[in-house]
């Protein structure tokens, strides 16, 4: 094959082949010219300005004779290659790919628009896929080797990383690194179809009227980008904490303190976790606390946070319902070292968390709002939920389409009038229950 067809085919951009050979000679050349010492003293982005012209400089003596694109390409690969990730770096720059996946060094799958895709590309070998992953690691002072199998980290630019090598994996290096997540407002989720306008006007009037809001979701149906988004809602004036284990909100209020909880060194000390981090908001004066995930027994802060005083605050879940969303609080809230009953819990829940969102992703990639539910119980009163919108899903079209209808439901006489205390309208696609008999009520054991 000729230079040519190996530098523009995708195929053969990570393969075993002479490409391989090709890039890797001109690395050991580039290595060979450099000073290591010289840059390791320039910033990030004149260290590859001079990589490039050094590699430039090599090409035009030693050939060979290669058209500008062709050069280009080349000197990207090489850079790339010697500085950066090597064939990922191209798609840490495609701002249509939300997830990379490396599955061993044969298999490379990207996510873009909801749906997962497997690419033409490769890694030259085991070796060189473990190399990235010790580069990528490396810039958040973490390593990875058999005594420790297991990183997960935010990089600098805010992607989130996991790494997972053998022998805890079997397929080799598994490498999946995901994209710091753009931030939309609730118009622009509108306009994908993640929820109406009727929706957007609700859900406006329980920020501003403080109630607490539990964002519940699978892995990927978009909690965080609907979290960010709610956050935007939140008046200027009020003091925000924001509570993550990685970084991804982008709040754009005044008065904003992001804390991100921070994993063990090398030498397993030092770690701050979620629930540390909560504890110490509540020290802070703050008007809302906001968690980015709940996953252990930072729940039970958090419940307690906002049963006492700290209304308006709200936080994600992984969980598949609304339903499974409250037991799953349940259950995390109990990891706590404090003993607490479940019956006890079940109290702190109902009291504390007034409404939940659930998200889905379908078959189709999109990702929707398929419930906005109230908690209207107290006390020891099993969970009852009341749905005020729902998204009535109908069969997959022969394009792979799932199409369907967002439903209003009436509100709650109590959850009205809390809307009404704080001058916040009922939107009229909802309106108020006049009986019971108009809820669209279910109890959750």
């Amino acid at each position: 094959m000729s230079l040519r067809a190996r530098i523009n085919s995708p195929q053969e951009q990570g393969s075993r082949g002479e490409d391989a050979h090709l890039v890797g000679s001109y690395r050991a050349k580039l290595l060979e010219e450099i000073d290591l010492a010289e840059m390791s003293a320039l910033a990030p982005a004149e260290r590859r300005v001079r990589l490039e012209r050094v590699l430039g400089h090599i090409i035009s003596r030693e050939g060979p004779v290669l058209s500008t694109a062709e050069r280009s390409r080349l000197i990207r690969r090489v850079v790339d290659e010697a500085l950066g990730l090597g064939i990922l770096e191209p798609l840490l720059e495609d701002a249509s790919i939300t997830e990379i996946m490396v599955n061993g060094p044969d298999a490379i799958f990207v996510e873009r628009g909801g749906r997962v895709e497997q690419l033409p590309l490769r890694f030259a070998s085991h070796e060189q896929l473990m190399q990235t992953i010790e580069r990528i690691v490396s810039t958040v002072n973490r390593r990875v080797d058999e005594t420790n199998p297991m990183v997960d980290a935010r990089l600098p630019s805010g992607e989130r990383v996991n790494v997972i090598i053998p022998p805890l994996s079997l397929t080799g290096p598994v490498l999946t690194i995901r994209r710091f997540p753009r931030s939309f407002t609730l118009q622009e989720l509108i306009g994908f179809g993640s929820l109406d306008e009727h929706m957007l006007y609700l859900l406006a009037g329980l920020v501003q009227a403080r109630f607490n809001i539990i964002v519940s979701g699978a892995t990927g149906t978009g909690k965080t980008t609907l979290l960010n988004a709610l956050s935007g809602l939140i008046p200027d004036g009020e003091r925000i904490i924001t509570i993550e284990d990685s970084a991804e909100l982008q709040l754009q209020q005044h008065h904003v303190v992001r804390l991100e909880a921070r994993p063990p060194n090398v030498e397993g000390r030092g770690r701050i976790s979620i629930r540390d981090l909560v504890r110490n908001s509540l020290r802070m004066r703050p008007d809302r606390i906001v968690v980015g995930e709940v996953r252990g027994g930072e729940s039970l802060d958090m419940l307690q946070a906002m049963s006492t005083g700290h209304d308006g605050s709200l936080a994600t879940v992984h969980a598949n319902s609304a339903e499974d969303a409250l037991m799953r609080l349940q259950t995390l809230a109990s990891m706590s070292e404090v003993e607490i009953p479940f019956p006890a819990l079940h109290d702190q829940i109902n009291s504390a968390v007034d409404v939940l969102v659930q998200l889905t992703r379908f078959a189709d990639g999109a990702r929707r709002v398929t419930e906005i539910a109230l908690l209207d119980s107290h006390g020891g009163e099993p969970y009852r939920l009341t749905t005020v919108a729902r998204f009535a899903a109908r069969p997959m079209t022969a394009d792979g389409r799932i199409h369907g209808a967002f439903e209003h439901h009436p509100l709650p006489r109590r959850a009205a009038d809390r809307l009404h205390m704080a001058s916040q309208p009922v939107p009229a696609a909802f309106g108020v229950a006049r009986s019971t008999d108009q809820l669209a009520t279910r109890e959750a054991v």
